[in-house]
């Protein structure tokens, strides 16, 4: 049996082992590790690595700090719950974004009782040609950036957030939104679209 002394010993080595998997494991072998062991400290590690980006994406969708504070909160909840689900089809990160802008899409849906939009997925098919340069997109004014995203769509900023601030691919974003390939091009060039009007409808000049 342990004694006291040693329980106190394993307790202050905690934070130091956890340190120490910390910087040497991937997200992959720190959810493999947790499954197996059930330990909180592995748990602790994913929330320490993501908590502070989740938590940025929340309140950057949701526009209000106390409801993305709530909200990182619930994703971990959701999270630990299925961490027995991922699947490492896509990146730990990657499922973990997913739950996130679902998260904050149905919540923002439900505050105002929004319709699931399906008018995107028109002409699925039909490839359109985007016209719109990313280098351009990309090189817009970080304090313009921020306020024309604050004024677009969510759905339309989520997106975009996805595919130029997180980098995710298409066919990660497809599987984010439960989307084709063919049908996320359509939604990131019309919020490209949406983006370019506004920033034109705010600052006077062409983007």
């Amino acid at each position: 049996m342990f004694t006291t002394i040693t329980i106190l010993l394993i307790n202050l080595l905690n934070p130091v082992i956890s340190g120490s998997i910390s910087s040497s494991k991937s997200d992959d072998e720190i959810v493999d590790m947790y499954i197996a062991s059930q330990s909180p400290q592995l748990f602790d590690i994913l929330y320490d690595r993501y908590s502070k980006k989740v938590f940025i994406k929340c309140n950057s969708l949701l526009r209000d700090q106390a409801k993305a504070e709530d909200a990182m909160q619930e994703i971990f909840i959701k999270v630990l719950l299925n961490l027995s689900k991922f699947n490492k089809k896509a990146k730990f990160s990657t499922w973990l974004y997913s739950i996130t802008y679902n998260y904050c899409i149905d919540n923002i849906r439900k505050g105002k009782k929004m319709k699931s939009v399906s008018v995107d997925d028109v002409g699925e098919l039909q490839e359109i040609p985007d016209t719109i340069d990313d280098k351009r997109l990309l090189e817009t004014n970080i304090v313009r950036l921020k306020e024309v995203l604050d004024v677009i769509p969510t759905e339309d900023k989520a997106i975009l957030l996805m595919k130029y601030q997180d980098d995710m691919s298409i066919r990660d974003i497809g599987e984010v939104l439960s989307k084709s390939e063919s049908a996320v091009k359509m939604k990131i060039k019309r919020a490209k679209e949406k983006f370019v009007k506004q920033y034109s409808n705010i600052y006077q000049d062409a983007i």
